[in-house]
C-alpha cells in the first residue's frame, strides 16, 4: 500500500512554496520560509536536516508508526551529522551548537518524523545534563556514546503519583558507604527498556525538591526492570515503559551535581526541553501546511480545485500566520535560554504553551482539510496530528506551564492561582494576607525552579 503524503513530501521538501527551493539560480522565499532570518551557517545545517529527514525518516514513517519500530540505525546516521548531542561541548564528541541552532535542527528533522525527532530531543537533553552537571569522568564516560548514539538514554522524571507535582516523587535512594540503594518506579519513560543510559531523580533527603538527587543508571544493573510496553495514540516510533528499582545498587560517582540538586537539575534540563518538543510541533505543523496546500490544489469539488474556495483561502492563512508566529516565540525563548536572560524560563514556558497548541491546532485543520481522506492512514497528516497530540501533555501540563508566567510579574497574590494542585483557598485568602499554602505552594509547584521561589516566597510572606 503506498502511503500518500509522506513519501511526496519528503520528496517535496525542498521544492515546495514555503520552503527555500532553488530553479536553476533562482531562489524562491515564502512569508512562511523556516530559514528566514537564519545565519548561512545555520541555514546550512538546517539544509542538512531537512535532507535527511526527506530521504531517511519521511519515506518509513509509516512503517515504524504501524509496526512500531524503534529505527536506532537511523538515529544513529542522524548521530553522525552531529544530531546525537547538538548542544553537548565538543570535548566530549558533542556538537557545541546553540539553543537557536538546536530548535532550528529539530523543526527540520519533525517534517520527516515528529515521533523520532522527539526522541532524538530527550537524548540529547540528557546528553546535556550529564555534559553539564556530571564529574569529567562521568562526562568522559557517557557523553561520547551518547553523542555517536551508540548507547541511548532515557529521562526519568514522572512517577505513577506524581506528574506536573514533579517535586513530590518517592522513588528512594539510600546512602550506603560508596552507593546509593534506588528502590521505587518511573511511569511514561520514553525508550525505556531500549535505552542503555537512564538519567534518574530520586530522593536522598526529605520532602519537597530539596530532597532530590540525580543520578545515572546504566541499564543491566541488578534491580532494574520494565513494565510493558504502553499502546499509545502517537509516538508509536518510540517505546514507552515503566522503568522499575529494585535495590539497585548505583555508585555515588553516578551523581549529577551536589545532593539535593536533582530538582534543580531536572527543571533546567526541562527548559531546553520545553523548546525542543515545541520545535518538533513546529515541523509537524508544517509539514501539515505543506500537505494541505497540496491537496488543495489537487482535490476538486463543485468543478474546480478547493484552492479556489476562499474560505480555506482564509483558514490556510490563518494556519500560516499562527506557524510564523509560534516559530518566532521559539526562538526567542531558545535565543533567550542560550544568553541566560532572566526571563528565559518564562519565555520557554509561554512558547511551548503557545508553539504545541496552535501548532496542533493547524495539524488538526490540515487534517480537516483533507476531509474524509485525512481520516484515513493512507494520508501522512493523520500522523502528524496523532503524533504531536501528547506534546501538549509532556514537559509539564499546559496548564502547569502556565503557572510559571506570573512569577517575574511582580505580583506574588497570582503566583499560586494556576497551580492546578495547591491554587485552592488562595483566592479567598484577603488581599494582603497570602493563604495557609502559599509556602508549600512555592515549595513544589512543578513549573517554578528554586532559584525563583526563595525571593517571591519571601516577598510573599512580607506582605
Amino acid at each position: 500500500m503506498a502511503w500518500r503524503g509522506c513519501g511526496r513530501l519528503g520528496a517535496r521538501l525542498w521544492r515546495s512554496p514555503g520552503w527555500p527551493q532553488v530553479w536553476g539560480r533562482r531562489r524562491i522565499v515564502s512569508c512562511v520560509d523556516p530559514s528566514t532570518g537564519l545565519t548561512e551557517e545555520q541555514k546550512e545545517f538546517q539544509k542538512v536536516a531537512f535532507d535527511f529527514a526527506a530521504k531517511e525518516m519521511a519515506p518509513h514513517m509509516v512503517e515504524w508508526d504501524e509496526k512500531e519500530i524503534f529505527p536506532v540505525e537511523t538515529m544513529r546516521k542522524a548521530a553522525q551529522l552531529g544530531f546525537g548531542g547538538i548542544y553537548v561541548k565538543p570535548d566530549v564528541g558533542g556538537s557545541g551548537l546553540s539553543r537557536l541552532d538546536t530548535s532550528i535542527i529539530f523543526e527540520a528533522l519533525s517534517t520527516g518524523c515528529a515521533s523520532t525527532t522527539a526522541y532524538l530531543s530527550i537524548h540529547n537533553m540528557c546528553a546535556w545534563m550529564i555534559d553539564t552537571f556530571g564529574s569529567e569522568e562521568l562526562r568522559h564516560k557517557f557523553c561520547p556514546s551518547l553523542c555517536s548514539m551508540e548507547k541511548l538514554a532515557s529521562y526519568c522524571l514522572t512517577e505513577p503519583g506524581s506528574g506536573s507535582d514533579a517535586a513530590s516523587l518517592i522513588t528512594s535512594a539510600k546512602r550506603k558507604g560508596d552507593t546509593y540503594i534506588l528502590n521505587g518506579s518511573k511511569a511514561f519513560i520514553s525508550g525505556g527498556g531500549d535505552t542503555d543510559v537512564y538519567v534518574v531523580m530520586c530522593r536522598t533527603g526529605g520532602s519537597g525538591p530539596k530532597g532530590i538527587s540525580c543520578l545515572v543508571l546504566e541499564k543491566g544493573t541488578p534491580g532494574l526492570s520494565f513494565g510493558k510496553k504502553e499502546r499509545k495514540v502517537g509516538w508509536n516510533s518510540q517505546p514507552t515503559r515503566a522503568v522499575i528499582f529494585e535495590d539497585c545498587a548505583v555508585p555515588v560517582a553516578n551523581r549529577l551535581g551536589a545532593e539535593g540538586q536533582g530538582f534543580n537539575i531536572a527543571m533546567k534540563g526541562l527548559n531546553g526541553g520545553r523548546i525542543n518538543i515545541a520545535s518538533c510541533s513546529l515541523g509537524a505543523a508544517h509539514a501539515s501546511v505543506l500537505l494541505a496546500q497540496e491537496h488543495l490544489t489537487i482535490r476538486k469539488q463543485f468543478g474546480e480545485p478547493l484552492a479556489s474556495n476562499q474560505y480555506l483561502q482564509f483558514r490556510l492563512a490563518e494556519m500560516a500566520t499562527l506557524l510564523v508566529a509560534a516559530r518566532l516565540m521559539v526562538r526567542n525563548a531558545a535565543q533567550a535560554l542560550q544568553e541566560e536572560r532572566e526571563d528565559a524560563i518564562a519565555l520557554c514556558a509561554m512558547a511551548k504553551l503557545f508553539a504545541t497548541d496552535e501548532c496542533f491546532t493547524i495539524c488538526n485543520q490540515a487534517l480537516q482539510m483533507h476531509g474524509g481522506y485525512g481520516y484515513l492512514k493512507d494520508y501522512a497528516v493523520q500522523q502528524f496530528m496523532r503524533d504531536i497530540r501528547v506534546h501538549q501533555i509532556l514537559e509539564a501540563l499546559k496548564r502547569c506551564s502556565s503557572s510559571t508566567f506570573p512569577q517575574q510579574s511582580g505580583d506574588s497574590r497570582v503566583l499560586p492561582a494556576l497551580c492546578v494542585h495547591h491554587f485552592q483557598g488562595w483566592n479567598d485568602a484577603p488581599h494582603g494576607s497570602p493563604s495557609p499554602v502559599a509556602k508549600d505552594c512555592t515549595e513544589i509547584c512543578f513549573a517554578r525552579e528554586c532559584e525563583f521561589f526563595i525571593p517571591l516566597s519571601k516577598k510573599v510572606s512580607a506582605q
